[in-house]
């Protein structure tokens, strides 16, 4: 009888929570790790294999504001400005949310977040909105509010400026 070896744990990544790519609930094929005796690509030097690249892509939202009624969060409502954060940190509660645009709640939660760049237009519209009824909001609850690789494309800034 052959003995099942498991895969050998994935090099970390240094600057991320993961080295991996995550396969989600909603992905169709899967993918398995196999040691298959070849080098890790792209080693420099050092034997460590240089950080990822940060992708940043663009998305227009409908609405901004994220509405909250947990009587344990002292706040009602919510701006995340971004999907996705460079942070990487593992136990991270947000990343499942990068399954809905078909990507991984692993390394790809890290590397390709998504601005949202008509946030303030559309901060401001709803802040307008007749019956709307000032209250705190909280920004970045969900991903870092300040992404340092996106140049400030869903610029918080403005946000706040609203």
């Amino acid at each position: 009888m052959a003995t099942i070896r498991p895969a050998p744990p994935a090099d970390p990544i240094k600057g991320r929570g993961i080295a991996v790519r995550i396969a989600h609930r909603y992905e169709r094929d899967e993918r398995e790790t196999v040691d298959d005796g070849w080098e890790s690509p792209a080693a420099d030097d050092d034997g460590e294999r240089p950080p990822p690249v940060t992708q940043v892509s663009e998305e227009r939202v409908k609405t901004l504001l994220s509405a909250n009624d947990s009587p344990d969060i002292p706040f009602s409502l919510s701006i995340n400005p971004y999907r996705g954060c460079e942070h990487g940190c593992s136990y991270c509660y947000a990343r499942p949310t990068h399954s809905y645009l078909n990507l991984s709640p692993g390394l790809d939660f890290e590397t390709r977040l998504v601005a949202k760049v008509n946030a303030a237009e559309r901060l401001r519209a709803e802040l307008g909105r007749t019956g709307y009824q000032p209250s705190a909001i909280n920004i970045g609850s969900v991903t870092d509010a300040t992404s340092p690789s996106s140049g400030g494309c869903a610029s918080p800034g403005r946000c706040w400026r609203c």
